[in-house]
């Protein structure tokens, strides 16, 4: 298994290091390569970061229809499905599902197989098609929770001095509802999750028993034994105590602070249990398919669903829950990746384990102090009501995590995906993720001619709606275009191209980036110096956030 994603790196390793002299043929350098598209990079962020907001999400379709609701909910590509918008800003392009030109096309056509499969397929029959939910008095796309009159739910109206929830005053708001796409985002998750264990088991199982039984007779192939020879192994140990204090001090802080954090101590070995079961399953499709570990596969979900059920009412105790749980096994598979990168690399792993510890502990320390300075001198943040159009203050991620800790943690499953909820059919998705794969395997095995059909992976195909929201069809349409851009017609036609400067251009528009964002910041960013301006004013789709049910009353909105 190779771990697409590190390729880049090491790509980006070799292309510094290699001599000066290396450009047979007349070649540019990877390094000299790396440079100038570094460069263009980093100048052109400063149009869509800064002079003209708006080509960063081109939804062309509402600016030729600027008064139809429906029109523009088919072609926002931020509040919509999309239909004809893409992006000319990296940052976009790269924000939730990593570089495109890392992706091997299989992974890239079993993403757009989902992404058309929930955009243009399952939202729109049940949208438009039956009014499932009724959907209608609500957005397409959202991330926000409602009433069922069509209102923002009103979540502190809910909630005890304890931050536990009030079922006298839920009562009294109503029942919770969602977004079509936000619904239907879970109900793939729930695919998702399910088609992980599957179709591990079913195409991956022979050699995971082959590895373990080779890892017990010691049998080690030629890159471990390069290592061994070279290099001092970690000692089992250090694993071993690291996990023991950390689960130890863990254990204290539950008991401790039980009434801030909710979670009872027990809670806390579950959630270790279920990182450690779905690590190897969720690391086998990383390393074949580079989908990020960040929304592979639902596990989120899991963890959410099991301590919803568990501890309803709860919020703190459901995303502590869903910290260790999820977060932890996301935090092992990218650690699984740095050390695959040490092998390419030939990195001695105990100075790679040094590295990941102190890495882990200032990274955790700095974030926190960020994220503190942030919220204490940015005005409005994460308040997407109260930002300007364009704000990059909006926060889509932590406004998914904290609703999603409302859906799971506060108000429970069973008021939303069980018998007192209105989304109880989406549990049919589990069964469907679990028979899939079985279907897709035995496919395999009847036809063993077309190859094709063992690289139909549905956890990817479902695990692509993982991100939706907080991500939207603006960043899918040009994921998959640059994608297949690159690693389908540049791969075919051009592949020395390719396969010199590839990952180099990945890492340089990355980085590129990254340092633009930067100065941006620290240059107008603090002062709040903003170029007022129809190119820096949104997507001018404003109509797509309109609910289409009759009598529904939104500002901005018409009254149908």
């Amino acid at each position: 298994m190779w771990w697409p994603a590190t390729l880049v790196q090491v790509s980006l390793f070799r292309a510094l290091h290699e001599k000066s002299g290396d450009d047979e043929k007349g070649r540019t350098t990877r390094a000299k390569f790396f440079v100038i598209a570094l460069a263009c990079s980093f100048l052109w962020y400063v149009v869509p970061g800064y002079l003209f907001s708006t080509i960063a999400t081109i939804s062309w379709v509402c600016w030729a229809f600027p008064k139809s609701v429906k029109v523009q909910q088919i072609g926002s590509g931020m509040h919509g499905l999309g239909l004809g918008a893409f992006s000319l800003d990296w940052s976009t392009i790269a924000a939730f599902y990593g570089s495109p030109l890392t992706s091997p096309f299989f992974a890239i056509v079993n993403s757009l197989a989902g992404y058309l499969l929930i955009i243009y397929v399952a939202v729109p029959v049940a949208y438009w098609g039956f009014n499932l939910f009724g959907a209608n008095k609500f957005p397409i796309f959202s991330s926000h929770l409602y009433t069922s009159r069509g209102e923002i739910y009103d979540i502190t109206a809910i909630v005890n001095d304890k931050f536990e929830l009030d079922p006298a005053k839920y009562a009294e708001q109503g029942r919770v509802h969602l977004s079509m796409f936000f619904a239907l985002s879970y109900g793939f998750g729930f695919a998702a999750i399910a088609a992980t264990l599957t179709h591990t088991v079913m195409f991956y199982g022979k050699e995971m028993y082959a590895r373990f039984r080779a890892s017990y007779n010691e049998k080690e192939d030629v890159h471990t034994r390069l290592m061994k020879q070279n290099y001092d192994d970690i000692p089992g140990w250090w694993f071993h105590s690291l996990l023991a204090v950390s689960i130890a001090v863990s254990l204290v802080l539950c008991t401790v602070l039980q009434d801030q954090v909710q979670m009872p101590w027990w809670g806390l070995i579950f959630a270790s249990a279920l990182a450690f079961v779905f690590t190897l399953p969720v690391s086998i499709i990383t390393a074949t398919t580079n989908v990020v570990s960040i929304y592979t596969p639902g596990l989120n979900i899991i963890t959410e669903y099991a301590m919803g059920v568990i501890l309803p009412g709860r919020p703190i105790a459901n995303v502590c829950f869903k910290t260790y749980g999820y977060m932890s096994m996301g935090q092992a598979v990218s650690f699984l990746s740095d050390f695959k990168l040490g092998h390419y690399m030939k990195i001695p792993p105990r100075s790679m384990f040094l590295v990941q510890f102190i890495g882990t502990v200032l990274a955790g320390t700095i974030n926190l102090v960020v994220a503190w300075w942030l919220l204490t001198s940015v005005k409005n943040i994460c308040q997407d009501d109260l930002l300007p159009a364009g704000s990059p203050w909006t926060c889509p991620q932590d406004r998914v995590f904290f609703d999603a800790s409302v859906i799971w943690g506060l108000v429970g499953p069973k008021r939303i995906f069980g018998s007192e909820g209105n989304y109880g059919s989406m549990n049919w998705f589990f069964l469907v993720g679990a028979v899939g794969p079985v279907l897709v395997w035995l496919a395999h095995r009847a036809f063993p001619g077309q190859g094709w059909i063992r690289l139909v992976n549905l956890p990817v195909v479902f695990g692509v709606s993982g991100m939706i929201p907080p991500a939207t069809a603006i960043n899918l349409n040009s994921w998959i275009v640059v994608g297949t851009v690159f690693n389908f017609f540049v791969f075919r036609y051009r592949k020395k191209w390719w396969q010199r400067y590839n990952y180099i251009l990945s890492a340089a528009l990355d980085a590129g980036v990254a340092f633009m964002a930067v100065v941006l910041y620290f240059s107008v960013g603090m002062e709040e110096r903003s170029l007022d301006w129809w190119g820096n004013a949104g997507e001018h789709c404003d109509l797509a956030a309109c609910p289409t049910a009759r009598g529904v009353v939104t500002d901005g909105c018409p009254v149908f």
